[in-house]
């Protein structure tokens, strides 16, 4: 009778888990942190966020040390509850969509709302200790690794890396039951081999080279079940396992090793979503309803067969835009071909911003991947846009000229006595050339020509800087990106 109600106990909970995390997700912009509404903050940017909790006495905000360069790193602390549970981002100072989402729930612990009822539980249960910022200098320069060039997922044995000593000592000071080791992964991973995109993958880190599952791994793998579930919901099919080959210098790994249940969570891409404010929303969501499965132990009513189906993620299994069976002619010889585009980040302004500059990352039969846009391109004769014969002072002057019917006639490269900057040019229907700047007509690795697809002799469709324009479809499109240059 005893083991038949702690069973019902269980699934209840298992409910109300459930019934709050659809709220989370409807109430979510309550709590959205409105200061901080692109991926390139800095240091500074979060400061007067974690100042303002030292104001807040359920908070406690401990400086922990500081990095390479000397930028503060922070402890910050809620809850009186038994079990702890350790939270670090930004380990990698480029993969920042968890810190979005941590600032989020700070704000939600913080306020008066109607979930009361849930923190009051969490707090009595839980000790949360967030680290929002394990690596501030390689956020100011908005790169992987650390100032001294440091991988520091790569430093859990030497520890030779401020940063790296500080996630140790802290780690062992609490000796936490869970950790989440938070970060991104390249929006060019797929789920498993589908074309879906790896737009939220997991990992429960092995602890030895022959993979063994103990109860602290088994762990992690019920608790990543019940965020996956919950995940289903909103973004089906778009989640992933990553590889859990042992990585013996690797915080993640090592912290198993030690006794901490760990989830790794890699926010990668997502369609329409380039700044990753809907997978910020969902790393508060996931992350609220993970607090709460530990609090009232539901994640053992999750099985690890849940983490064990989900398709590994596959690296490199998607392109930004892939053009199907390009015909081809070279040396008069039709060839067909399949041709993939990627956008690269240039980084501009301090690395607070950026500009798109495409290249072509593959040539051939790349029926084995996919992309976030696709064209058969089988029904179209493809060509090299071609250079605006006049020298033209500034866009000024360019957009008072008829362009969409220049474009229809094949010119998409214009030169300019005076550029505008390539930020403000990168998601242009054509290209702006200086005066003697020459063009690459040329399908390579690597090249980012302007192609024409043309049915009998007529231009339809065009790709420039790796976008693709519909002459007809896009006109309203093509008018604002003109009128905004």
């Amino acid at each position: 009778m005893k083991l038949h109600l702690s069973v019902l106990l269980l699934l209840l909970s298992s409910f109300l888990c459930a019934q709050n995390s659809q709220k989370f997700f409807e109430k979510y912009e309550q709590f959205k942190e409105p200061t901080i509404t692109h991926r390139r903050f800095k240091h500074k940017d979060i400061q007067p966020l974690i100042n303002r909790l030292k104001s807040d006495p359920q908070f406690r905000v401990k400086k922990v040390g500081a990095s390479v360069e000397g930028r503060d790193i922070h402890l910050i602390s809620v809850g009186s509850g038994k079990t702890d549970v350790l939270l670090w981002s930004q380990m990698h100072g480029d993969e920042p969509t968890a810190t979005m989402a941590l600032m989020d729930i700070f704000n939600f612990l913080s306020r008066q709302n109607e979930f009361e009822d849930v923190k009051k539980i969490l707090k009595k249960e839980l000790t949360l200790h967030f680290i929002p910022m394990l690596n501030p200098d390689g956020a100011e320069r908005f790169q992987r690794r650390n100032a001294l060039g440091v991988d520091l997922n790569r430093d859990a044995l030497r520890l030779q890396n401020p940063e790296s000593q500080i996630l140790k000592m802290v780690r062992d000071s609490l000796n936490a039951e869970w950790g989440f080791n938070l970060h991104d992964q390249s929006r060019y991973y797929s789920a498993g081999k589908n074309a879906e995109t790896a737009s939220i993958s997991f990992l429960a880190p092995a602890y030895n080279y022959e993979k063994s599952v103990n109860e602290v791994r088994k762990n992690a793998m019920r608790l990543i079940g019940v965020m996956d579930n919950v995940l289903q919901k909103y973004i089906p099919k778009k989640t992933a396992r990553y590889s859990d080959e042992f990585e013996p210098r690797a915080f993640g790994d090592n912290i198993t090793k030690w006794g901490t249940s760990t989830i790794l969570i890699e926010s990668g891409g997502l369609e329409n979503d380039p700044e990753k404010q809907y997978l910020r929303k969902l790393h508060f969501v996931i992350l609220l309803t993970a607090f709460q499965a530990i609090a009232n132990k539901s994640y053992l009513n999750t099985g690890v067969d849940v983490y064990q189906r989900l398709p590994y993620n596959k690296f490199g299994a998607f392109n930004d835009l892939t053009l199907r069976k390009v015909n081809l002619v070279k040396n008069g010889r039709t060839y067909i071909l399949d041709i993939a585009f990627r956008q690269n980040e240039m980084d501009v302004k301090g690395n607070t911003d950026f500009y798109y500059n495409a290249a072509i990352v593959d040539i051939g039969d790349l029926s084995t991947s996919y992309s976030y846009e696709e064209l058969d391109a089988s029904v179209y004769n493809l060509g090299f846009g071609k250079i605006y014969p006049e020298t033209i002072d500034n866009t000024g002057v360019l957009k008072k000229m008829d362009l969409l019917d220049l474009l229809g006639k094949g010119y998409l490269y214009f030169r300019l006595k005076n550029l505008p900057a390539k930020p403000e040019a990168d998601q242009l229907p054509f290209t702006l050339l200086e005066i003697d700047e020459q063009v690459d007509y040329e399908i390579g690795m690597g090249k980012n020509p302007s192609l024409l697809l043309s049915k009998n002799e007529v231009v339809e469709k065009f790709v420039v800087n790796g976008l693709l324009f519909d002459l007809k479809n896009d006109e309203e499109r093509i008018r604002q990106l003109i009128i905004g240059l």
